[in-house]
């Protein structure tokens, strides 16, 4: 008696691998890199409950090692874009609910509760943005935008860690005015833009050692990931995506049917 066996591949081998070198001595660890290569993957090629690429696959694509590979994965399950099912791999995890909240900057959020708000300014930049910003704003990879990043703080402590992009064809000067206070009430008041309607997204995460060093909380402490698309009518303005301490803030949702 003879037999013949055939392997049968577990990722599809007509599935295009975004083309990427991932590079040493950059701000950005390798991990990081293919974190944010993956979660293209995700939203261009792959569906919710498509398996992910194999780690073998994903080493070999992008010459990393196992430990690189699986804290990427590790990073995307943790914030709920990825489910791993025992003995079986890795799957793209549905899409998490998505709630409407009420419109107010962080400033406004302080003042109403009679918190003082203020900031402190990690990053500003005229720079070109990552894919997401680039899809929501309608632009190129050409067409650079204000990258923004502060310290939230009330009353002198942390409560979020905002990191957020401002649309240049509407607000192309933004960081000439004074960004350690609202940018809503700077783009009404110098720019005649008023956000009018935004799309919130909220996950929770685990703390990284960079984000529980800026917001004084332990490693792993989970953190309320909010991402906020918000726009002026039909011009798309902002596009942040905030890290709150779950002890000094919670999200309130009415709901009515």
């Amino acid at each position: 008696m003879t037999s013949a066996a055939t392997l049968i591949p577990m990722v599809d081998t007509r599935l295009g691998l975004p083309a990427r070198t991932l590079t040493d001595g950059t701000s950005t660890p390798k991990h990081q890199q293919l974190r944010e290569i993956l979660e293209e993957l995700c939203r261009t090629e792959l569906k919710p409950g498509d398996m992910l690429p194999g780690e073998r696959v994903l080493e070999e694509a992008y010459g990393v090692s196992r430990i690189t590979v699986r804290r990427a994965i590790g990073d995307l399950v943790a914030t709920g874009q990825l489910r791993r099912s025992r003995g079986k791999g890795t799957f793209v995890a549905q899409s998490p609910m998505v709630t409407r909240l009420q419109l107010a900057s962080f400033t406004d959020e302080m003042s109403a509760r009679r918190i003082e708000p203020s900031s402190k300014i990690l990053a500003s930049a005229w720079s070109s943005p990552h894919s997401g910003v680039q899809e929501f704003f309608r632009t190129d990879a050409a067409t650079p935008h204000t990258h923004l990043v502060r310290l939230r703080l009330g009353d002198g402590k942390p409560f979020c860690l905002n990191d957020a992009w401002y649309n240049s064809t509407f607000a192309p000067d933004l960081l000439e005015n004074d960004v350690y206070k609202s940018v809503y009430q700077i783009l009404e008041n110098s720019y005649n833009i008023s956000i009018t309607g935004a799309e919130q997204i909220t996950t929770a995460v685990a703390a990284t050692a960079e984000t529980a060093r800026i917001l004084d909380v332990e490693v792993g402490e989970p953190l309320l990931k909010v991402e906020r698309h918000a726009s002026a009518g039909n011009h798309p303005i902002e596009w942040c995506s905030s890290l709150y301490r779950t002890d000094r803030f919670a999200l309130r949702t009415f709901i009515s049917k």
